[in-house]
């Protein structure tokens, strides 16, 4: 690749940063606003928001929502739903860079499934230092749950680290369905129909699987609410444009590794907002997850590449 090409390529890949920053304001505006509204609320709200701007930008922009990938759709909306809830909740009741921390494992998920299906089609050899990356990624969430973990927060804890399995799932079928051509806007949007009707039926729901009969099944609004619910939804969707826009013209070895500056994002918002302190061997589980997923990225789109060039949302 001729010099100037791959610093343009390097330069697209900085829409990470973008995508990143603002997945970072989504989840502190998640935080606070799970103090106001249920999971499932802010669930519904979101993807109804996210819906809204996208069949705006539709119909500026021209294009169809029609699409023939019905059930893929369906189950990638059902698998990144269930990883969004997860995380969503998680956000709520940890502090907010160990949450995306945990959630961020997905890249080494990825990693070691595709690792596994190949390996176990025979189709690759035995990588140790793949392996190695993600045993070590495991490490690193040891190190950071562990120090600071309260006995109120393993629970928590599990949860987000299931989101970012999910959420790797969902990638994989993210894949799939850009290889088979649906264009990344159906796939958002599409998800974004998923998140606001399983955000419906979730509030509907949540009072008839608590013993307490009156429990309100929406919460009332006030502006701070109205305003947090807002960003949320403008902020992910947005993001969710930008991560795309990020892999497919930039490099994509540089804009994997630049997704984890989520992580330094939301650990500042931490300290600014919420005066969170974590143990440094917590620092230490972040650093170690940051470096095992450098690594993990860097095999996995070394054997993998047309499949992390249609990564056009990673995380959720």
């Amino acid at each position: 690749m001729p010099p100037f090409i791959f610093e343009r390529s390097c330069m697209q890949s900085l829409w990470m940063l973008v995508a990143s920053f603002l997945f970072s304001i989504m989840g502190v505006c998640v935080k606070l606003a799970s103090s106001t509204y249920s999971t499932s609320e802010i669930v519904a709200y979101r993807g109804a928001i996210g819906m809204g701007m996208i069949l705006l930008l539709v119909r500026w922009q021209g294009g169809t929502l029609r699409t023939r990938m019905a059930g893929h759709h369906l189950w990638r909306g059902a698998v990144g739903v269930s990883a969004l809830w997860l995380w969503f909740y998680a956000i709520g009741k940890l502090p907010l860079a160990m949450a995306v921390t945990l959630n961020y494992m997905s890249p080494i998920w990825i990693a070691a499934m595709l690792f596994l299906g190949a390996w176990w089609k025979k189709q690759r050899a035995m990588e140790w230092r793949l392996i190695a990356a993600i045993f070590m990624g495991f490490i690193g969430v040891v190190l950071l749950l562990r120090p600071s973990m309260h006995a109120d927060q393993l629970w928590s804890g599990l949860i987000a680290l299931s989101s970012g399995w999910l959420a790797a799932l969902a990638y994989l079928q993210v894949r799939q369905m850009g290889l088979m051509g649906e264009p990344e806007y159906r796939v958002v949007f599409y998800f974004s129909v998923t998140c606001a009707v399983a955000g419906l039926v979730g509030a509907w729901a949540g009072p008839l699987l608590t013993t307490t009969t009156d429990a309100p099944v929406w919460h009332a609004h006030q502006l701070k609410g109205v305003l947090l619910l807002i960003v949320i939804g403008l902020t992910a969707a947005s993001a969710q444009f930008a991560m795309t826009r990020a892999y497919r013209l930039g490099n994509t070895l540089v804009t994997a590794n630049l997704q984890y500056a989520g992580i330094i994002f939301s650990s500042l918002w931490d300290a600014v907002i919420w005066h969170d302190k974590l143990a440094w061997l917590s620092w230490l589980g972040i650093a170690v997850i940051l470096l095992s997923g450098l690594v993990a990225t860097f095999y996995n789109a070394r054997n993998n590449q047309p499949a992390v060039n249609n990564d056009p949302i990673a995380s959720e």
